[in-house]
């Protein structure tokens, strides 16, 4: 299914990536230049943020999510944007006037440093779970491309992303993110052009699932009982639920400002003007981005079914209508979309523009996780340490957490992406949002020891109401259990 000219334009676009990349490395020094460099205009800003946010989850998890639930699928780049502007606007001035270079950092000055670790190694964990989903996105296209298995492909994808940033660091993310943002606007707007002259329009959309859904047997497997039910699935922005929808909006919303790698691009900037303005270029380019692969996913439901969808329309003794293709699952909607709708050309400077955001996405989570791990963890446990001792155990950690991240891959090579883009924002949030505000707008307020405790209960209430299956997202009950934990007053012992 992919030629030669395919694998061409993949391998072009990567490599020009992987050039600009080890080009802007060149300028780092030192741990310090490594981590936030400090000197980044508008467009470096907006470039490593949008660099960082736009990979697998919101590129091919979109398009899964659409081809399952439509337009609901929109939330997660919608929450994103969000989430940056948020960031620019509310907490970029804070965050740079207070001297640190770590979120967890600001959570220390204020709790102290068992908050901080505390904080380091909840926020690790739901920036880890977010690399991992990169990295199976990245070896699920891999392994398309060139039929090799998933553990190759997951290695292969795991170097790729350590090349992008171990010669960079954020200066790589914030260069290449703009090479990356004019190749993903021309490919998603190549897609979204491409997918309304071949479906007519959203009418044409609308009609190609109705189609698909004439098929009793699939509209049985999918859940789906009438006309009705059908267009509420894919024609409504919270087909999942409002509660649920809202609140996996929310998870993205207030991840991004819980996220050390967004908040190093912040740090980034040569002043706050520039950090803000960098954000709203993130912020205007993220919904586009998700529009164009939600209207991709539908445009595939309307024309493809999975394996599993043709097994149950087998079994109730239903052919296969003429017109309809088959993909293994929905994952694979979008670079199916790119190889079979597309000239070769194109769909190969798209499906490198796919892979190389999903790389450039994986690396700034694994810069984020090594910075976290250099310093607020090791700092803690060994001073005095140099700045090229700091920049070798950066490298070194960057390594180490794509490696066991490819392991992890292999052992989840089940699990949809989107959920564990989602279970990983809503940690993160969990994790250390309230702690950090009040450290930056209400210092002095609240006991460091109920901060301490607050964080573990957060979590553990989050990941209770996922194991539950809660109504709505955990998100909304983890944190209002978190909040009460720090602010309802308490009886002192006698």
């Amino acid at each position: 299914m992919i030629s030669s000219i395919h694998i061409l334009g993949v391998l072009l676009t990567v490599g020009l990536l992987l050039l600009v990349s080890w080009w802007s490395g060149r300028r780092v020094k030192d741990a310090s230049s490594f981590i936030a460099g400090g000197t980044s205009g508008t467009w470096l800003v907006g470039g490593a943020l949008l660099g960082t946010m736009a990979g697998g989850q919101s590129t091919i998890g979109t398009a899964q999510l659409a081809f399952c639930y439509g337009l609901s699928a929109w939330w997660f780049t919608l929450g994103a944007a969000i989430g940056s502007l948020l960031l620019g606007y509310v907490y970029a001035g804070p965050l740079r006037r207070s001297g640190c270079s770590t979120l967890l950092e600001v959570v220390r000055r204020e709790y102290g440093r068992k908050a901080e670790t505390v904080g380091s190694i909840l926020c690790m964990v739901g920036i880890f779970i977010s690399i991992v989903s990169q990295v199976l996105s990245s070896g699920a296209m891999i392994s398309s491309f060139f039929s090799i298995s998933m553990l190759w492909a997951s290695v292969v994808g795991a170097v790729l992303i350590m090349l992008f940033v171990l010669f960079g660091g954020i200066r790589s993310a914030g260069f290449s993110g703009i090479i990356k943002l004019i190749l993903l606007y021309f490919s998603s707007l190549a897609a979204g052009v491409i997918v309304w002259h071949l479906a007519g329009g959203f009418t044409g959309l609308r009609d190609s699932v109705d189609a698909a859904y004439q098929s009793s047997a699939l509209s049985q497997f999918n859940g789906l009982t009438d006309i009705e039910s059908i267009h509420h699935r894919y024609g409504s922005l919270v087909a999942r639920g409002a509660f649920k929808d809202l609140g996996g909006c929310l998870s993205l919303v207030l991840g991004v400002v819980s996220t050390q790698t967004y908040a190093q691009c912040i740090w980034s900037a040569s002043s706050t003007p520039h950090a803000r303005r960098g954000a709203l270029i993130c912020a205007i380019c993220l919904p586009i981005i998700g529009a164009a692969c939600t209207m991709v996913g539908i445009y595939m439901r309307g024309h493809y079914v999975t394996t599993d969808e043709l097994a149950a329309m087998q079994q109730a003794g239903e052919a296969l209508p003429a017109g309809i293709g088959v993909i293994e699952n929905s994952a694979q909607a979008f670079p199916a979309f790119i190889l079979r709708h597309l000239p070769a050309w194109l769909g190969g400077i798209m499906l490198g523009t796919l892979l190389i955001n999903i790389l450039g996405c994986g690396s700034g989570l694994s810069l984020g996780v090594a910075t976290i791990l250099v310093r607020d963890v090791y700092s803690n446990l060994r001073q005095g340490a140099s700045r090229l001792s700091g920049l070798l155990q950066m490298r070194l950690s960057i390594a180490a957490v794509l490696t066991v991240a490819v392991i992890v891959a292999l052992l989840c090579n089940n699990t949809f992406i989107n959920d564990l883009g989602f279970l990983s924002l809503g940690l993160r949030a969990v994790s250390i949002l309230f702690p950090l505000s009040f450290a930056l707008w209400l210092p002095g307020r609240f006991a460091p020891r109920r901060v301490l405790l607050a964080m573990p209960i957060g979590v553990a209430a989050m990941l209770l109401a996922k194991f539950l299956s809660l109504p709505g997202d955990a998100v909304y009950y983890a944190l209002t259990i978190e909040l009460l934990a720090i602010i309802l007053p308490h009886k002192s012992k006698p």
